[in-house]
């Protein structure tokens, strides 16, 4: 729709962006290239060693988790004979702004909340087969000020913080933290696009 002059383009269906990260995670495999990016960034040939298969089998599916924005090239290493090889790390998915769309929300919080389903799944499978695995999973609501709500995300960081550090001990675990009000805060309320 227009209101004179140019025709605003049409913004891409997030449903058709999403769908390349569902794709993408539909293969055991490349679940597990990033649960090994997640430990450490790692070239091809590295992530061959991990998963016992030559390097060539694995551009493939590199390639698509790159295109769904799952994983992206942050270096490339300087190799013998002056070749370089690519060093992948997991994307940093950012969740939609205040600007987004309805639907573009909803696509975001799909992926991500069927994204958590496979962690807890996998979880799960694993200490049915014996392995050691801690799966914790609450759902709870609480009375939180904007003190104690300032209080508990200030708590996060710094935990979030401490276990991303470099050389920092531990397993990787996955945390999914939902802060979402059930009910409108007191006090005022500043509408979107309107004067503070």
């Amino acid at each position: 729709m227009s209101t004179g002059g140019d025709p605003v383009p049409a913004r891409p269906a997030a449903a058709k962006a999403w769908h390349g990260v569902h794709k993408a995670l539909a293969d055991p495999l490349r679940i597990q290239l990033v649960e090994w990016l997640m430990e450490r960034p790692r070239s091809a040939r590295e992530l061959a060693d991990c998963a016992g298969l030559p390097a060539d089998r694995l551009y493939y599916h590199l390639a698509q988790l790159e295109r769904a924005g799952l994983v992206e090239v942050t270096e490339y290493r300087r190799l013998a004979r002056g070749q370089a090889e690519r060093v992948y790390a997991p994307a940093q998915a950012e969740p939609p702004g205040d600007d987004a769309s309805p639907q573009e929300t909803a696509a975001f919080l799909g992926s991500m909340l069927e994204a958590t389903a496979m962690d807890i799944t996998a979880a799960f499978q694993a200490k049915q087969a014996g392995r050691r695995r801690e799966v914790d999973v609450t759902r709870a609501a609480l009375r939180l000020t904007d003190e104690a709500l300032a209080e508990l995300r200030g708590h996060l960081t710094r935990i979030a913080a401490r276990g991303a550090e470099p050389g920092a001990e531990g397993t990787w675990t996955r945390l999914v933290l939902v802060v979402a009000d059930l009910q409108d805060r007191p006090g005022p309320a500043t509408l979107p696009g309107s004067p503070a």
